[in-house]
């Protein structure tokens, strides 16, 4: 019997790759994952991760009572200014389609130790996130269950949340794509059917009242109520980069991508101003919301729209948009930690860079992105204040990811970089950079600004107290292990050779 060898036989050629695996390739990276990703599910990855019933739900009866019906407009300003966000990433990722999102393009744009130090920022910040959103589906599964609130109930109401999140995320693209699609009709469906129901059956009020504070902020400056309660659309709009956390996963990511990040901000953001709309309209007595007479004005206004047995339903659908918001964050963290691994930034990135060879996954980076959210909630047994400091810095802290990045593409568009992929925003870019730091500014000194002064000083700054600490363990960690330095792939390149520094690229 003769070998190939022995016979002159030459293997066969290798098969070519496709325009997706060569751009890919072009930017020094071979992907493991599987593009099973359509436009459809890349929106709805963003679009769940923003999650508008999440989002609305969650802040709708802190924000009613700090400036009344106006709080609506915050919906508008803050997409306003997530959507000049949205287009300055949709640039950064038509050109570099890579995994990891905020990581990558901070590395190319400026280099590594400013993509360590913002991917760092970003990564506590969802991971606390994740943790946030499982905690808070504890009271709309009381109310579904008929049980009663408690710290126990709430933390294996997301204990439970977390479990079904990995196992949907560890069993692929694919079934992750299908569960995107699936919350993102049931939210939005959901929300649509709530909303025009409470329009026909509880509406109290004309819109007019859009324009009254109906006595909130009264003995004080209303500009200032109203900027403490534009938190929630501050808080609302972001999500959309999960479209580019997952670029690997998505058949023509440089075209699609952009266009899906486009799509959650005007999808998303219409639907959640549609809820709060409907909801506003809908509160009998705004004067209860303000004096905190009434807590839940969701609730009510639910209960009095459909009755106590179909109004669980509706929060059935509520905690489907939990669970989908949830497992959204968890796959844009475990990308975000794969993408360090890959390129050995991190500690335990032997195993974080593992890839399961048949679901086509990071499974140990996923399970990462399952197990610190879930001690962070466990650990609100022995301190629910305490993981509500470790949660305020979430919203903080990916603006933070979010504003370096912008900056990072300005300093870039300074220096020379032209956006080279399929979408790009032409001479309106650099205005348009400007626009969206300014925007990003203005919205972390308003997160940031102390609002209880009658709290321990540490509590009222908390926000940016918090996110200094995390900020000063990630130095640390920088400078006792210098992983910023390791790997080979390119690192500011975006800014052509004869102006880049060479010290930024290191």
């Amino acid at each position: 019997m003769s070998t190939g060898k022995e016979t002159g036989a030459v293997p066969p050629p290798a098969r070519p790759l496709d325009d997706d695996a060569e751009r890919l390739a072009a930017l020094g990276y071979e992907s493991h994952f599987r593009r099973d990703m359509s436009l459809w599910a890349n929106f709805s990855l963003g679009f769940t991760y923003l999650s508008p019933v999440v989002g609305v739900y969650s802040l709708f009866a802190i924000s009613l009572a700090q400036a009344g019906p106006p709080m609506i407009w915050a919906f508008v300003i803050a997409g306003l200014g997530q959507l000049l966000v949205a287009l300055v990433f949709g640039e950064i990722v038509s050109q570099y389609p890579v995994s990891g999102g905020i990581y990558p393009w901070a590395r190319r744009l400026w280099g590594r130790r400013w993509a360590w130090m913002n991917g760092w920022i970003y990564l506590v910040a969802l991971l606390a996130t994740i943790a946030g959103v499982s905690y808070g589906a504890g009271p709309y599964a009381a109310a579904m269950l008929g049980f009663e609130t408690s710290v126990n109930a709430t933390i294996l109401c997301a204990l439970a949340i977390l479990a079904v999140a990995t196992v949907i995320n560890l069993s692929g693209t694919r079934r992750l794509a299908m569960a995107a699609i699936v919350g993102f009709t049931a939210e939005l469906v959901g929300a649509l059917v709530v909303g025009v129901w409470l329009l026909v059956t509880e509406r109290h009020h004309g819109l007019g009242v859009f324009f009254d504070g109906q006595g909130a902020g009264e003995g004080g400056s209303y500009a200032a109520a109203f900027l403490a309660a534009s938190l929630i659309g501050i808080y609302q709009y972001y999500g959309f980069e999960a479209c580019g956390d997952v670029a690997e996963e998505v058949r023509d990511p440089a075209r699609r991508i952009p266009k899906a990040m486009r799509m959650t901000i005007y999808v998303g953001g219409a639907a959640a101003t549609f809820v709060a709309l409907s909801l506003v309209l809908a509160v009998a007595d705004f004067g209860a919301v303000v004096s905190g007479a009434d807590a839940d004005p969701v609730t009510t206004a639910l209960t009095a729209a459909f009755g106590s047995g179909p109004v669980k339903i509706i929060l059935g659908i509520v905690l489907i948009s939990f669970v989908s918001c949830a497992m959204s964050l968890q796959a844009a963290a475990s990308r975000l930690t794969y993408a360090y691994a890959r390129d050995d930034m991190i500690a335990g990135s032997r195993v974080l860079a593992r890839f399961s060879p048949t679901r086509h996954v990071p499974p140990y980076a996923l399970l990462l992105a399952a197990v610190l959210p879930a001690v962070l909630v466990v650990g609100s047994k022995l301190s629910t204040d305490a993981l509500t400091k470790i949660i305020s810095f979430a919203a903080l802290g990916i603006y933070l990811a979010f504003q370096a990045v912008v900056l990072a593409a300005l300093r870039a568009r300074l220096k020379g970089w032209r956006p080279s992929g399929p979408f790009t925003l032409g001479r309106w870019g650099l205005a348009v950079n400007v626009a969206a730091l300014v925007y990003g500014i203005a919205a972390m000194i308003n997160m940031s600004w102390p609002r209880t002064p009658d709290v321990p000083w540490y509590d009222n700054y908390i926000v940016p107290l918090s996110a200094a600490i995390v900020i000063v363990a990630g130095l640390a960690y920088m400078a006792a292990t210098r992983h910023y330095g390791r790997g080979d792939t390119p690192a500011g390149d975006a800014v052509p050779a004869s102006a880049a520094d060479p010290l930024a690229t290191r």
